[in-house]
């Protein structure tokens, strides 16, 4: 695999950073697998790392259950996953060289001055920001033991533009940015350093995110820069902003449009790990008209080019369609695995996969072939759905009775002699076969929908099968 060289002329490197204070939402999955891809497409490396500094709003449920989605969706890593809140020590040390340097001073600004500025700024309908009051004050000026923050001296005048691999050139003027806090007075760092500390000690080449952030690129910039300037080796990112995902009715994505966690698609709505895979892909990202695309293509087809820059359309009847493709081309013991824990009673799960062949042909998720299989693991007497029951009627009875008495005397029993075997009595009745298959299916499966009634026969074998249909029969 050709390597693209990296801001330093090495490897490609890319990175997946969620905040653990929820579950790994869909938008996120989507960031994940196109940093996985980009890196692998470039035979380079793919990092985690868990941006935990929110003490209060992180937890250890949702970090496990983003370990746990990424894992499933087949997304692995080339180390092992760093802590954003184990590094504060170092952020603060980057914070206190910006300070040394002169690209960064102490504020003494207090909440109360702060807030009487920000009402000045609402009052006279400016933009609400820093207004540089310490800049370029001697903090002797400040009372001793005064409180302090740290800002950064970002860039007065002129404009930043930022080549992004997505949205293309995209430029703001400098007077547009404030100068941010990058220290708290406690002396813990801000999100805004330890994102730019952090990629910088990964070796975070390529930063592929969602274009949410696209106005923090060019406050993470300035710190790249300083730094650069103070110890060399701080060259800026390759930046690519990815359009958020969008709900099918174009509004920003929500529950109701299915923004839910990972864990869902798998757990509650039977959705296959290459399917989500597939279906992300293409949510935002192009080749051609394919729509099916193997984790193999997408490694060696996938590059920044190919993706929009309009948000993407979630739509789930669209996934559910794909998920049915990913279910028809599945291993049928694999299948039976994730089918079985929703099947109620003893499942056999040799049965179960011998099954999985006509069970799988039309199901879009893992709970439709669960609930199809249901009928091979029912206990006599069945329970009735209200139409199979309908069909049961005393012409209905009587027609079970006339099948039983032939089909015991079938001795071969394969779907071509069993199908042989009715076809020839539904002729003898003058009958069409669905007067016969009708009643059958409703006493063999206790319901109106089902495999082919001759692979429901064999399948439930010869003892099974007769003894329903005598339970029903007149």
């Amino acid at each position: 695999m050709a390597s693209e060289s990296g801001k330093s002329g090495g490897t490609v490197v890319t990175r997946f950073a969620p905040s653990p204070t929820g579950f790994l939402h869909i938008g996120g999955a989507r960031t994940a697998l196109f940093n996985w891809l980009y890196a692998r497409h470039h035979g380079g490396k793919a990092l985690l790392r868990i941006e935990d500094t929110d003490k209060k709003r992180s937890t250890q449920e949702a970090i496990d259950a983003i370990l746990d989605g990424l894992k499933w969706m087949g997304l692995d890593y080339d180390d092992e996953p760093t802590f954003q809140s184990a590094q504060a020590g170092r952020h603060a040390e980057i914070a206190n060289a910006l300070l040394d340097a002169g690209y960064a001073y102490k504020c003494f600004a207090t909440p109360e001055e702060l807030e009487e500025m920000r009402a000045e700024q609402r009052a006279n309908k400016q933009p609400m920001r820093y207004d540089g009051r310490w800049r370029d004050r001697d903090p002797s000026e400040a009372p001793e033991g005064a409180p302090f923050t740290v800002r950064l001296k970002t860039p007065q005048g002129g404009e930043t533009t930022i080549q992004d691999k997505v949205q293309g050139a995209v430029s703001v003027k400098n007077d547009e940015l404030d100068d941010y806090i990058i220290l708290r007075a406690d002396g813990t760092p801000t999100y805004m350093l330890a994102v730019v500390v952090d990629d910088h000690d990964m070796g975070v080449t390529h930063v592929i995110r969602g274009d949410d952030h696209l106005n923090n690129a060019f406050r993470q910039l300035p710190i790249y820069r300083a730094m650069d300037a103070v110890e060399g080796g701080w060259p800026d990112p390759v930046y690519a902003h990815i359009p958020l995902i969008h709900g099918s009715d174009g509004a920003k994505l929500s529950k109701r449009h299915g923004a839910l966690g990972v864990e869902a698609y798998r757990d509650e709505m039977g959705i296959l790990p290459d399917a989500l895979f597939n279906y992300l892909l293409r949510l935002g990202w192009g080749h051609g008209d394919r729509e099916e695309i193997t984790r193999a293509e997408a490694i060696k087809l996938f590059d920044l080019a190919g993706v929009g820059k309009s948000p993407s359309r979630f739509d789930i009847k669209k996934l559910e369609n794909l998920n049915g493709h990913y279910i028809r081309e599945a291993d049928d013991a694999m299948l039976a695995s994730l089918a079985a824990p929703y099947i109620s009673g003893d499942v056999d799960l040799d049965l179960l996969t011998k099954a999985m062949p006509v069970l799988k042909t039309r199901a879009k998720s893992i709970h439709e072939i669960a609930e199809g299989a249901g009928f091979l693991f029912a206990k006599l007497p069945l329970e009735m759905t209200d139409k199979a029951a309908n069909l049961l009627d005393d012409d209905g009875r009587a027609r079970l009775s006339s099948v039983s008495d032939a089909l015991k005397r079938e001795n071969d029993w394969t779907i071509e002699a069993l199908e042989a075997t009715t076809k020839s009595l539904a002729e003898e009745l003058g009958l069409g076969l669905g007067k016969l298959a009708q009643p059958m299916r409703a006493a063999l499966t206790g319901t109106t929908t089902s495999p082919g009634i001759f692979d429901v026969l064999v399948l439930l074998g010869r003892e099974e099968a007769l003894a329903r249909l005598d339970a029903q029969a007149a």
